[in-house]
């Protein structure tokens, strides 16, 4: 068993490198772009990891009378969102479209009614 294995860095499922404080290269050239167009006053409002609750976690009582979590809560955290144009937009920096991620954008349009818009 050799022992430099175990100081290497875990490489991204998709092979994305962070890059300070963003998730991939492209999420933070993005995030300048976004910067760049508040500051110009062409978009207002710009946050970052905003955090949408699909559906709230569910309990059930046991046999034995305790509480069990019988369905996790389901987020989607936006990366960014703001308002151009009075419209309130949520966007998000794909490299790759997962099922996971499909399921939460439905959800998305049916429970806020909104569209995620994909760069």
């Amino acid at each position: 068993m050799s022992f430099y294995r175990f100081n290497t860095k875990k490489k991204s499922k998709y092979g994305s490198i962070k890059v300070d404080g963003y998730d991939s290269m492209k999420e933070k050239r993005r995030a300048d772009t976004l910067k760049i167009l508040q500051n110009s006053g062409h978009i207002s409002e710009l946050k970052e990891q905003v955090s949408f609750n699909l559906c709230p976690a569910q309990y059930v009582i046991g046999f034995n009378g305790k509480q069990i979590c019988a369905r996790r809560e389901m987020k989607y955290i936006a990366d960014f969102t703001y308002i151009k144009e009075g419209q309130y937009i949520v966007e998000d920096c794909k490299g790759f479209r997962t099922d996971k991620y499909k399921q939460k954008k439905r959800l998305m349009k049916r429970i806020y009614n909104i569209e995620i818009f994909e760069t």
